[in-house]
């Protein structure tokens, strides 16, 4: 069984936050939106973090969605550069947590290979099998609005993790009782 109801997905960034809806139902996915949150205009980093909660709560109130997934920050060279894009990441968390919404993140070849089936693909790979996958007719805004939409269809791909094991085996009980050559008893 894989996730039913609306995911939104989330492509975090301090200059661009890109966004994706889809809903799920029956084993299909179906597109809902997506788009980006522009914030080049705003000098001030902490009133892009602002900016980002007001939209990200703008967004939770108007699709209620079921789950959010969000792209985990890439690490690069620059580690400023990362710091920045996890504030953002934070935020959107928050604020998804602040209205009940269960957060899950992904890391990039992750996405790219549920949407790909290549972890190394291009983001112009990403967009058009996102397209493909979702029939989305309209051109998209960026990339990263797509990048969003791919992260909600990762999501969406994922087992739910009652169908992959009772819900005790998380237990220290459960694990003894399965790895009895593992665990020693005294």
């Amino acid at each position: 069984m894989k996730r039913e109801g609306t995911i939104l997905g989330i492509d975090p960034g301090t200059r661009f936050l890109g966004y994706g809806i889809i809903r799920v139902a029956g084993g299909r996915m179906e597109y809902v939106g997506m788009g980006v949150v522009k914030m080049t205009a705003i000098a001030d980093p902490y009133r892009r973090m602002s900016h980002i909660l007001e939209k990200m709560y703008e967004l939770l109130d108007t699709y209620h969605p079921d789950f959010m997934a969000i792209e985990a920050p890439f690490y690069s060279k620059n580690v400023q550069s990362m710091l920045k894009l996890g504030r953002a990441q934070g935020v959107a968390i928050a604020a998804a947590l602040s209205r009940n919404v269960p957060v899950c993140e992904y890391a990039p070849r992750k996405v790219k290979m549920a949407v790909t089936g290549r972890g190394a693909a291009s983001k112009d790979q990403v967009a058009a099998m996102v397209k493909t996958i979702l029939n989305v007719t309209e051109e998209p805004v960026s990339q990263d609005a797509t990048d969003a939409l791919a992260v909600a269809v990762c999501h969406a791909q994922q087992p739910l993790l009652s169908d992959k094991t009772p819900a005790s085996s998380g237990s220290w009980e459960a694990y003894v009782k399965n790895n009895p050559r593992k665990v020693v008893q005294k």
